[in-house]
C-alpha cells in the first residue's frame, strides 16, 4: 500500500542517516520502527515483578525478635 505521511524534518534526516549507515533502504528503516512502535503498544503491560521476600543464612529470625511487632523495629517505634 502507499500512502504518503509528514514528518518533521530532523525525525526524517535522522532516519535517513540511520539507513545510509545500516546499508538499508529508508522504507526498510520506518517500517521496522513502526512495527516496533505497534508491538510496543498492542503488547500486554507487564506486571510488577512477583514479590520475593529475601532471608539471609536460612534461620529465621534473630533471638529475642518477636515477629509480631516487626513494624515497631523497621520504624523504630516505642513498644506499643
Amino acid at each position: 500500500m502507499k500512502t504518503t505521511i509528514e514528518l518533521p524534518d530532523a525525525l526524517a534526516a535522522e532516519a535517513r542517516r540511520v539507513a545510509r549507515e545500516q546499508g538499508a533502504t529508508l522504507r526498510e528503516v520506518i517500517e521496522t520502527g513502526l512495527r516496533a512502535e505497534l508491538e510496543r503498544r498492542t503488547a500486554a503491560p507487564a506486571g510488577p515483578p512477583p514479590f520475593r521476600f529475601t532471608t539471609f543464612s536460612g534461620h529465621g529470625l534473630r533471638p529475642g525478635v518477636d515477629g509480631r511487632r516487626i513494624t515497631e523495629f523497621a520504624y523504630d517505634l516505642p513498644p506499643a
